[in-house]
């Protein structure tokens, strides 16, 4: 009798959750609209799909590769590429699956007439005891009405009447 191991079984179901995620927000269509494709090579669904997989199997990508666990048809090159491509806007693939996720998910959960609210947010990110944090800059904060060494952060949040708020995207402002 043979007993398959439980790092198998996991691997499994971490795949099989993720190619369910995959297919039900359509995500392959949203990184195009970001313009994130490539013309000939490894398409980038595959490589999204497998940097994805490793944040829910809580390891990296160095100790993937170390370990041997997954086989990819890519090398680390091509990932790092993949991740420092300037065409890719990112902002826009965050937005548009986070509209995906609350059409699809979240959406019919809640009542017609509730009020739904669309909140964006400028708040600063304070680092008050860093000098030399890499593009730290000194900001005014408005609230508070006086300089501060930091980042300006811009959030945008769905509330929906009390009952919960997602953050469908972010922009770390760098003065």
């Amino acid at each position: 009798m043979k007993i398959i191991p439980q790092i198998y079984q996991n691997d499994k179901k971490i795949f099989s959750t993720v190619s369910t995620f995959f297919k039900k927000y359509r995500v392959a269509s949203v990184l195009k609209a970001a313009n994130a494709y490539k013309s000939k090579g490894i398409p980038t669904l595959s490589i999204f799909f497998y940097l994805f997989s490793l944040i829910f199997d809580n390891r990296s990508m160095y100790m993937d590769i170390l370990t041997g666990k997954n086989e990819k048809d890519f090398a680390k090159d091509t990932v790092y590429h993949f991740m420092k491509s300037i065409n890719i806007n990112w902002i826009q693939f965050t937005t548009l699956l986070a509209g995906r996720i609350i059409d699809d998910s979240i959406e019919h959960l809640t009542d017609n007439e509730r009020v739904n609210v669309l909140i964006i947010d400028d708040t600063t990110f304070e680092r008050s005891r860093s000098k030399k944090v890499e593009l730290l800059a000194k900001i005014y904060d408005h609230a508070k009405k006086q300089y501060k060494y930091g980042f300006r952060l811009l959030k945008k949040q769905l509330f929906q009447h009390l009952m919960y708020f997602l953050i469908p995207g972010f922009v770390l402002h760098l003065l």
